[in-house]
């Protein structure tokens, strides 16, 4: 009975001591975070199936967690006008803050407006909403787009029959296609045999079956530069599919740990990819919001750097997932970005 007192006595001491904690934590914040569970935040997502957009969302919610605010999550699965109502919804909720991801311009740009005009601090993640109010979080997806076109030079040298994936519109993908009309531009050897690319659910599988037809109309392609890990993860499935995985090389953008696994497998055309760590963008999207939130300026521009993810270094340092290539990569593990002096981090 008396040990049972004291563990008794011993939790409501410790409670006491973690909201002391809590407090003196609270009281070095910035307004509005100086009361933790009063700020509101909505995240407001276009796309959500694949592995780089759960990692994504991970990093949301482990940075959200760290700053103590309520976290809302809003998923349109890709229906733009689903999308641009969920704005509202927030509205309607009173949220302090919104990150919107991914969208198209056309059907965010005014809803963000709206936001903007109901005193809502926002920011966008790889959607280009057109409106200066708004810091637009990238990956540079330019240069993810040229460092992965910059290594197919490197393995294939400047004369390829290729193929292409992409679906214009999405502020990301339309990014990296600017590299890859400047890689053509100045590789006249680089001939474009075929354009495929569809956002249909399930995402790899559909552009499996167009990748299958492509593949079929033209046997002599030899490189697949397909800028999104569910792309490459298609064109992938087409390749193996036909036995071609030793004529054909493929190249992206994005990692994870399923793209590693598919990468490290014996004999995979998928050569190389070029990525940020989607958890590490989560939480500078939030961050980037909190900053807004507390009176300070992120700029208009929040760029996380991208890192070359080559199928030979997989292998060389037996990297088997994303803690792993964390670890052989340190630049990978975390971004020096939207980090002010008060702004809490998750636990590492």
């Amino acid at each position: 009975m008396k040990i049972l007192r004291r563990k008794v006595i011993g939790m409501i001491f410790g409670a006491i001591a973690a909201l002391g904690a809590s407090t003196a934590w609270a009281a070095d914040m910035p307004k509005p975070f100086d009361s933790p569970g009063e700020v509101k935040i909505a995240l407001i997502r276009y796309i959500s199936t694949g592995d780089f957009f759960q990692a994504y969302l991970s990093g949301v919610e482990a940075q959200a967690a760290a700053l103590g605010v309520d976290l809302r999550v809003f998923d349109s699965r890709q229906d733009a006008a689903l999308q641009a109502d969920m704005v509202d919804q927030a509205i309607a909720l009173g949220v302090d803050g919104i990150v919107i991801q991914h969208g198209l311009t056309e059907s965010m740009k005014e809803a963000a407006q709206r936001a903007v005009d109901a005193g809502i601090k926002v920011v966008a993640f790889d959607v280009n909403v057109d409106n200066p109010a708004i810091p637009q979080i990238e990956q540079s997806d330019y240069l993810l787009g040229k460092l992965a076109l910059e290594q197919a030079l490197k393995d294939n040298g400047g004369e390829w029959e290729a193929g292409y994936v992409y679906v214009p519109g999405i502020a990301p993908l339309d990014r990296r296609h600017v590299a890859w009309e400047e890689v053509k531009a100045a590789n006249p050897g680089i001939n474009e045999r075929v354009v495929i690319g569809t956002l249909d659910n399930p995402i790899a599988n559909s552009n499996a079956n167009q990748a299958r037809s492509a593949l079929q109309a033209n046997p002599d392609i030899n490189v697949f530069f397909a800028p999104y890990d569910e792309f490459a993860k298609g064109v992938k499935i087409a390749v193996d599919e036909a036995g071609l995985t030793d004529q054909i090389s493929i190249y992206s953008a994005d990692v994870s740990t399923a793209d590693i696994a598919a990468m490290r497998e014996p004999r995979s055309a998928w050569k190389a990819t070029v990525a940020t760590n989607p958890a590490v963008v989560g939480e500078v999207s939030v961050r980037s919001l909190a900053m807004m939130l507390a009176g300070e300026d992120p700029g208009a521009s929040v760029i996380v750097p991208p890192t070359l993810i080559t199928q030979a270094l997989l292998n060389e340092r037996d990297v088997k997932n994303m803690a792993d290539l964390a670890l052989a990569m340190p630049q990978f593990a975390h971004a020096d970005v939207s980090v002010p002096e008060w702004m809490p981090l998750p636990p590492r």
